[in-house]
């Protein structure tokens, strides 16, 4: 793994990144939500100068059924270059690919041909429950020091949901991350503010709560996640809590600024109980804390309820379900994914207490059903899901599953998976890429994306 100079996709700052060159390939989990067949790590070609561009090029299967991938990252990132826990010469080569349902890790070795993947090692769950009493493996990031898992939760099924680390060199568990989880008791994504020592985690549920689906009666509740947790990420010790109220339901995806220097990020909450809307919500320091803000509300559309699944019928309503949300590696550029209406919008969040919408596509929908200049099917479902963008800012992919057993909830009529990508202005807009467009094959749901040499939502950096 290690390397006789730094890894060249290691840059020390957000704005060298920005300039890295341009992706050729991307990474895609895809997963078989009725758990018959290995889900793959798929390889999809995204130079627009080769003969394959949109196509699916390669492919690494699973040796088990029923993983359910989800957010997989790299073992080594720019935070390598970080001066508190230096370790230049690790190479960025293996993808560490969680399964969410099985609690297996697999690590993947993207070389010597990027386009014919192999597993290399295979992290049974047995060995995670032994050494770090976790289970319901979410989402990989490569910190300064190594690879950080969090976990929904414990090693039965039970909260806390938390962290543990890999050793970066051996795949190893090492352990649990937290020394005083305070209040903490459920899980989601997590990030952080290397330059203000700072972790920060958010919240789903436990899996009698999801793994079957969403649960009306725990929705209706308010009894999914709706809190942020502020961490020491040195001593592993939690410092505040804060409570979005009942109102708010499955606060989710965390996306911190990249320049190490700003102390404020955003996060997704998917749905109101009171209107059905989505909102965004943006960290900030305000004296010796953290506070949040609400800067974006979505609302739920009205609509007929025959054209609804029976979960929304009695509501009349179309509610957007922000599910994933990324940030431009400049900061200015919020993407926002709402699953439910169908639409990526893109906010200029240049002051992050006062976002613009700046542009907006539609495709899919539980209503809309828009199409794509490029697809076959004039009515696509699913909507914008798991977003991506390039380290320049200039594209950005986006697929359409959620999980597995939530995709029927509210496309009951059975989910087509697809790819697409968007370009964008200099100034903001995105249009869609009318020459990519990936038509999922059948029995798999393509799900994260991951980008050759790295993308925005895989490093962190501690150089401005």
């Amino acid at each position: 793994m290690a390397t006789w100079r730094p890894d060249p996709s290691f840059y020390p700052s957000p704005r060298m990144a920005a300039k890295a060159p341009k992706e050729t390939l991307a990474y895609v989990a895809a997963f078989d939500p009725d758990r018959q067949r290995p889900d793959a790590i798929a390889v999809v070609d995204v130079d627009p100068a080769s003969p394959n561009y949109s196509e699916i090029v390669g492919q690494v299967d699973m040796p088990n059924v029923g993983d359910e991938l989800h957010h997989f990252g790299w073992n080594a990132c720019s935070s390598c270059l970080c001066p508190n826990a230096p370790h230049p010469h690790v190479e960025r080569r293996y993808l560490v690919v969680p399964g969410l349902r099985s609690s297996r890790l697999h690590i993947i070795d993207t070389k010597p041909d990027p386009r014919k993947p192999e597993i290399v090692r295979v992290i049974e769950p047995e060995e995670v429950a032994e050494r770090a009493n976790y289970s319901r493996l979410h989402t990989i990031h490569c910190g300064p020091e190594g690879i950080y898992v969090n976990a929904l939760a414990d090693r039965d099924g039970k909260a806390p949901g938390g962290i543990f680390l890999l050793d970066h060199d051996s795949f190893d568990v090492l352990g649990q991350w937290e020394m005083d989880r305070g209040p903490q008791k459920l899980a989601y994504d997590f990030w952080w503010h290397l330059g203000h020592d700072t972790m920060i985690t958010s919240e789903w549920g436990t899996p009698d709560t999801f793994e079957n689906g969403l649960v009306p009666e725990v929705l209706l509740g308010s009894n999914y996640g709706r809190r942020l947790h502020f961490w020491d990420l040195h001593t592993r010790k939690h410092l505040q809590e804060i409570d979005f109220g009942e109102e708010h339901q499955l606060v989710f995806e965390l996306r911190p600024a990249h320049d190490p220097t700003k102390a404020y990020g955003f996060v997704g909450c998917v749905i109101s109980l009171k209107d059905l809307s989505a909102s965004i919500w943006t960290w900030y320091r305000e004296g010796n804390q953290w506070a949040v803000k609400k800067v974006i509300e979505i609302p739920a559309e009205p609509a007929d309820p025959d054209l609804l699944p029976p979960l929304l019928k009695g509501f009349q309503a179309v509610p957007p379900l922000v599910t994933d949300i990324d940030l431009s590696m400049d900061d200015r550029f919020l993407y926002v994914s709402c699953w439910g209406t169908g639409d990526m919008i893109q906010y200029d969040v240049s002051d992050p207490l006062a976002p613009k919408e700046t542009g907006r596509v539609r495709i899919g929908g539980i209503v809309a059903r828009a199409t794509h200049p490029k697809a076959s099917n004039g009515a696509l479902n699913g909507g914008p899901q798991m977003v991506e963008i390039s380290r320049d800012g200039k594209r950005v992919y986006f697929t359409n599953s959620l999980y597995g057993a939530i995709d029927p909830q509210f496309y009951p009529e059975g989910l087509d998976g697809w790819m697409v990508k968007l370009d964008v202005g200099d100034n903001g807009g995105i249009s869609f890429d009318e020459n990519f467009f990936v038509d999922w094959p059948k029995g798999h749901r393509p799900h994260q994306v991951r980008l050759e040499g790295g993308d925005c939502s895989s490093d962190s950096y501690c150089y401005p």
